[in-house]
């Protein structure tokens, strides 16, 4: 008999939700279209509520083959229970699993997690994620069951609201590889290097986004103006390293530490004693190295990337990227490094982006730049 075991097929981080007064929702179904990497025939949801002060109740959730889109193959459609229960309440602080339940997907499959919240919830719990695979929906009242979501009250959404994966029994041979990062990860790569992974015809691979926006490895903002840029690392990493799966994780981390502080004549918020030096960063690294040890994992690590032209730029910011970057270039404490930087700078000045590369703001890589980030990562990452 063949062997089987739990991987994470697809997944999410769960960060801070910005604050705003319509941070409250009721009588919402929400649904999450998800790529599958490879074939298996029971599947397990993780539901995560780590970043709200109030419990969410789960009236009803069901999976389904996707049909593109909004739309569902409505004949396959299966509920998802909690101890034999419909509902379920996702308590402040915590996260859970769903009861395993008989769903087969094949390798390339897509499928639909739809689910309902009736009364009023607290959506702080979220993360937003972007990239060709990357669009989820919403629909007014409890639209679990329906092929399509109705146009007229059903719109897209980029903020993937308390799931946070998708679990396979799968064969012994797949695994997990995490992308850990902030903004640069939560947009296009990771789906880039999903569509990579299956073009090369590597079905024994998943690729898990664990990314959240403006977050940092070695502070985190306590005020409701920036706590949407999310936990610090020592926070983040250890919760969400725990992937069903997993053998390796790459880290792509470290740029807002760099280019945050400002002073607090600028922004009281920003005060310069944030601003870390190149050992401070490393040993943060080494943070997370010591962690994914603990948890048998191979480490790797991507170069940060250019910053030239983005609104706090200065040389010795620059200068602490670059001596960052040599460090994760040379040293033999991790397994490998993914030089992003080198493939995305411009050779006649290394401190900006190669042309085309740049999005527009100095900062966050175009769709061509975010395709190339996906082609230099190595394909032994990938088996």
């Amino acid at each position: 008999m063949e062997n089987l075991k739990w991987v994470c097929a697809w997944g999410n981080a769960i960060s801070i939700a910005e604050r705003r007064p319509e941070n409250y929702a009721k009588d919402l179904t929400l649904r999450y279209p998800v790529s599958i990497p490879f074939a298996g025939n029971k599947i397990r949801l993780h539901f995560d509520n780590f970043c709200s002060s109030e419990d969410v109740i789960l009236n009803r959730v069901s999976v389904a083959l996707g049909a593109g889109g909004s739309l569902i193959h409505p004949e396959t459609s299966t509920p998802v229970t909690f101890g034999g229960r419909p509902d379920v309440i996702l308590h402040a602080g915590e996260d859970l699993y769903s009861d395993e339940i008989e769903f087969t997907v094949g390798a390339g499959d897509d499928i639909a997690v739809s689910f309902y919240l009736k009364g009023f919830t607290e959506m702080r719990s979220g993360v937003v994620i972007t990239g060709p695979l990357s669009r989820a929906f919403f629909a007014i009242g409890d639209c679990t069951q329906e092929k399509e979501l109705p146009e007229d009250t059903s719109k897209t959404t980029n903020t993937y609201y308390f799931l946070s994966g998708v679990d396979v029994l799968t064969s012994d041979e797949n695994k997990a590889l995490i992308c850990f990062g902030d903004s640069i990860t939560a947009q296009s790569w990771p789906d880039y290097l999903l569509i990579r992974t299956a073009a090369l015809g590597l079905t024994h691979r998943s690729v898990i986004r664990r990314a959240a926006s403006g977050t940092r490895i070695l502070r985190q903002y306590d005020n409701i103006t920036y706590d949407s840029y999310g936990l610090k690392g020592s926070v983040r990493f250890p919760r969400e390293i725990k992937v069903a799966g997993a053998d390796g994780v790459l880290i792509q981390h470290g740029i807002n530490d760099i280019i945050h502080p400002v002073g607090v004549m600028e922004n009281k918020f920003r005060p310069w004693s944030d601003l870390p030096t190149a050992e401070d960063l490393i040993e943060g690294m080494r943070g997370y190295i010591k962690t994914a040890r603990e948890q048998d994992l191979k480490v790797y690590a991507g170069t940060l990337l250019p910053i030239y032209g983005w609104r706090t730029y200065a040389d010795f910011r620059d200068k602490l990227r670059c001596e960052f970057n040599d460090w994760i270039r040379t040293t033999d404490e991790i397994d490998g490094c993914v030089d992003f930087d080198a493939a995305l700078r411009d050779p006649e000045n290394p401190a900006a982006f190669a042309p085309g590369y740049d999005s527009g703001d100095h900062l966050h890589p175009s769709a061509k730049a975010y395709e190339k980030m996906a082609d230099v990562v190595p394909e032994e990452l990938l088996r």
